[in-house]
């Protein structure tokens, strides 16, 4: 008997001695990317490797004229980045806050890099292609850029977005210049990864997209594909639609308005949607001049059927680019930029909103200088309080095109 109270109590030790205390998180001041002061970098993108860890990727310019993708990984939750990994296959890539570099890290290990190049032609000076690479030995080499789409009638593939599915491959969806219809707008590609061979089997999943808005693809916790993204509707609309496939890809919904906004606009806003997903179901931000201004948020309980009525972000009518993601106890935290007149100088910051599980307003603020142009915000979730958040980021004082730098900051959302 003994015998097995002193067991007991040397497993108890050991059990307690073996666990690290929990690390107290705290918010941090924003930290400059680069600490090269003359390097120009934009463009942050937040994801994570296969360990768990935060990776961010940026653009980083080279010259006047040339540019490549870059990123680095956290061991420390973001509060620092590690040596900085230069992808040379990407020096065509044409920076963009709107038409994001993205990576990704597959579970075998590949790791996958897509961005866009400029690809200006009579039929269309604003036109671009979507190029990526793969690296299969953790970064140390890398694949030479692929173009993404191998059919030579299709000369603009713009706003991409990519996501992991439950499988392991890569999908991901791009406006592209070819369609089928008379009607004004882009058409909505999906294609995915087939084991290293890349994107495969490419097909229409929407038609008549507003041209120059991101595009949203999120993988729900079912393994259901979302895409969201800007319609024209009645030739003359542009709201958020959502299309949702519980296939694994092999079909998609036809696409249903997000909110009625009626936003009736000749042009291209250059802001699109994003969605997250908590306990209560899918999430979305997006911005809109339509029956109000500014960055707007809804839910819906029933895989985009139905749609809440919109409440309102931030009804500044300059506030866009929403980035949305969910804490670990389900709250929902979104960031934009908005802008804003000081002096004789517009500058621009960063918006974030801490809300309930319910959709309830917590907190609102700004996290950025309000003596800078902070635009393009991404955010990931670190706890159930604390996220970590990336913008581009400028002095209002200089000339137009004057240096722009990646900063990034830990936050408390409360």
């Amino acid at each position: 008997m003994k015998k097995y109270y002193v067991s007991i109590i040397v497993t108890l030790l050991f059990f307690s001695c073996s666990q690290t205390p929990k690390e107290e998180l705290k918010e941090t001041e924003g930290k400059f990317i680069s600490t090269d002061t003359m390097t120009q970098t934009t463009c942050p993108f937040l994801t994570q490797d296969t360990k768990g860890n935060f990776v961010m990727s940026w653009v980083k310019e080279i010259n006047d004229s040339v540019a490549i993708v870059c990123y680095a990984s956290s061991t420390d939750k973001g509060y620092t980045f590690g040596p900085t990994t230069e992808i040379k296959c990407s020096n065509n890539v044409n920076p963009h806050g709107e038409n994001l570099p993205k990576i990704i890290f597959k579970p075998n290990g590949e790791i996958i890099a897509a961005w866009g190049a400029n690809n200006a032609n009579p039929k269309n000076k604003y036109s671009g292609l979507v190029y990526y690479a793969q690296s299969f030995d953790e970064g140390k080499t890398w694949t030479n850029a692929t173009s993404l789409v191998t059919d030579t009638t299709s000369y603009d593939q713009r706003y991409f977005d990519m996501s992991l599915l439950p499988n392991g491959e890569v999908a991901m969806i791009w406006l592209d210049n070819r369609t089928k219809t008379d009607a004004d707008g882009s058409t909505l590609y999906y294609a995915k990864t087939n084991g290293k061979n890349g994107f495969k089997n490419e097909k229409v999943i929407g038609e008549t997209c507003c041209q120059c808005c991101r595009t949203d693809l999120f993988i729900d916790s079912k393994g259901s594909i979302h895409a969201a993204y800007r319609d024209i509707i009645n030739d003359s609309i542009r709201d958020m639609v959502h299309v949702v496939s519980t296939d694994q890809g092999k079909t998609f919904s036809q696409p249903v308005r997000i909110s009625n906004d009626n936003w009736v606009i000749s042009g291209c806003p250059h802001t699109g949607p994003t969605m997250a997903e908590n306990k209560k179901g899918l999430q979305f931000a997006w911005h809109t001049m339509g029956g109000g201004s500014g960055v707007f948020f809804n839910v819906t309980k029933d895989n985009g059927k139905t749609f809440s009525l919109r409440d309102s972000v931030s009804t500044q009518a300059s506030a866009k680019h929403a980035q949305l993601s969910t804490l670990q106890n389900d709250h929902s935290v979104i960031v934009w930029d908005e802008t804003f007149k000081k002096g004789e100088n517009f500058n621009a910051v960063i918006g974030l909103q801490n809300r309930t599980a319910e959709g309830k307003v917590m907190t609102t603020k700004h996290i950025s200088s309000e003596d800078a142009v902070s635009e393009f915000p991404v955010v990931k979730t670190i706890s159930d309080n604390f996220v970590l958040v990336a913008w581009t980021q400028r002095n209002p004082n200089e000339k137009s095109g004057s240096l722009k730098k990646v900063v990034f900051k830990i936050v408390k959302v409360i």
